[in-house]
């Protein structure tokens, strides 16, 4: 395939933003098609974001749940990829700006840029909380957590002032899937690990605004999981949120000040701040608006699929910013770009729901399938046994579903989490540190005021 240059052009060029559920799809989609497709992204692989809490757990290592983009699409003849963080779109010029201040041109667009963690605005989060949306953060809290029991260790002091209490902020399935890992975590080679320490000091403590643990299910498996973690050691403090974080300790809004290092945000996200700076018209969240096609109003040769799409179904709700509807959204997408090549109408998107899905722990999970599947309930060992297979299915490469069932069946015969190792994660080019460390886009630095001066080979120290 010749450059994305508009002297070499000769067909149709489709660029793709973003190496998330939704690009990854569109552009399998476009396969057979007679277009040139680019896929630009920050990093050269995809994530398996499902998986990161087993990455912060121990449970995985970071290569079990991510794939190199061009060995995803190495026999896809008409793709080419690029990494570099995308700016802006010249909309005008038809062009994908980028930071190193190159330009790529495009007939067609795919805006798949996905979504960071919202922190409502709350004081301290962004200063003190650890985010679980990449391979660096999770890296990044799986040694922080480590280093805690390290400085435990040897210094037991620091227990009573919070250094083994462990916060997590949102009880959907990200929230519930991180807490019962990390009790596992706690109760079975850490306490081999650390034999000094009494490892009941540990704590994890959730924190959920409403009387709901995983929200989007049933009652009956809502009250299952609230009573499985609370069995497994998990606090739940129901009815409450975070009124402020501050460097040792959170504070509720109840007033309850819980003394902690740890803070982990799973309360909410919003659409990647790339979406600000587009001049496009946002919807609740920071969502894109967009046409039933997933076109962009008065842009039908542009798309945004997966988290940033503000697409409504019938009844005038967003669509869940979970992967199934990146990836059908993705797919949608691309298919609209093949019906004007066969000069087809486009077609409206509509969502085939099959169902949630959630681990507690080991051999304890829930699933919760869609009519079509019969509606079928699973919870206990069947719900774990459904989570397992639905996740070795849609993980990329033989490699990686091989390393992650290896992993997987390693830990329930030993209950051992064999990536027990503390490296923090440098920023990449296309990242920045902020004060504590947690790394962030350029694109959420920009969101944050002032910026120091750089600090060396791609950091940036961001001062919020």
């Amino acid at each position: 395939m010749p450059e994305f240059s508009k002297a070499n052009r000769k067909r149709s060029r489709v660029v793709v933003v973003g190496a998330g559920f939704a690009g990854i799809n569109a552009a399998k989609e476009l396969k057979h098609a007679e277009v040139d497709v680019l896929l630009i992204d920050q990093n050269n692989y995809h994530t398996f974001q499902p998986l990161l809490y087993q990455v912060a757990t121990a449970g995985l290592e970071t290569g079990d749940i991510a794939h190199q983009v061009r060995d995803i699409f190495r026999r896809q003849k008409n793709f080419r990829f690029r990494q570099g963080t995308v700016t802006g779109v010249n909309w005008d010029a038809k062009e994908v700006e980028l930071a190193d201040g190159s330009a790529v041109p495009f007939d067609y667009l795919i805006l798949g840029v996905g979504a960071i963690y919202n922190d409502f605005g709350v004081p301290g989060v962004k200063e003190h909380g650890f985010f679980l949306k990449s391979l660096t953060e999770a890296t990044n809290i799986r040694s922080h957590v480590l280093r805690q029991f390290e400085l435990a260790s040897a210094h037991p002091e620091l227990i009573e002032r919070g250094a083994l209490n462990f916060v997590i902020v949102g009880a959907g399935p990200t929230g519930v899937e991180m807490a019962g890992a990390l009790t596992e975590l706690f109760y079975h080679p850490l306490a081999s690990d650390y034999p000094e320490l009494d490892m009941t000091k540990a704590k994890v403590i959730v924190v959920e605004m409403t009387d709901k643990v995983l929200a989007p299910y049933s009652p009956k498996s809502r009250r299952y999981a609230a009573k499985r973690l609370e069995e497994r050691g998990v606090e739940l403090r129901m009815e409450d949120s975070v009124a402020e974080v501050r460097e040792h300790e959170v504070v509720l809004k109840s007033g309850e000040v819980i003394p902690t290092d740890t803070l982990i945000w799973a309360a909410g996200i919003r659409a990647h701040p790339l979406v600000d700076r587009l001049d496009l018209e946002l919807e609740r969240g920071y969502r894109v608006k967009t046409e039933e096609d997933l076109s962009l109003p008065g842009k039908p040769y542009a798309f945004a699929a997966g988290d940033m799409n503000g697409h409504k179904d019938r009844k005038g709700q967003a669509w869940p910013q979970v992967a199934q509807v990146a990836i059908q959204q993705g797919d949608h997408a691309a298919e609209q770009i093949l019906n004007d090549l066969k000069n087809s109408p486009r077609t409206k998107f509509d969502y085939f729901d099959k169902g949630n899905m959630a681990i507690i722990g080991r051999a304890d999970g829930i699933a919760e399938l869609s009519p079509v599947f019969l509606g079928l309930r699973l919870r206990g060992v069947l719900g774990w046994l459904g989570w397992l297979v639905i996740h070795l299915i849609y993980l990329p490469g033989f490699q990686n579903r091989y390393s992650s069932f290896a992993s997987w069946t390693y830990n329930y015969f030993t209950y051992d989490r064999h990536v027990r190792i503390i490296n923090y994660n440098e920023p990449s080019p296309g990242e920045v540190a902020n004060r504590t460390g947690k790394l962030v886009t350029l694109e959420e630095a920009a969101m944050t005021e002032p910026q120091d001066v750089e600090l060396g080979k791609g950091k940036r120290l961001v001062e919020a």
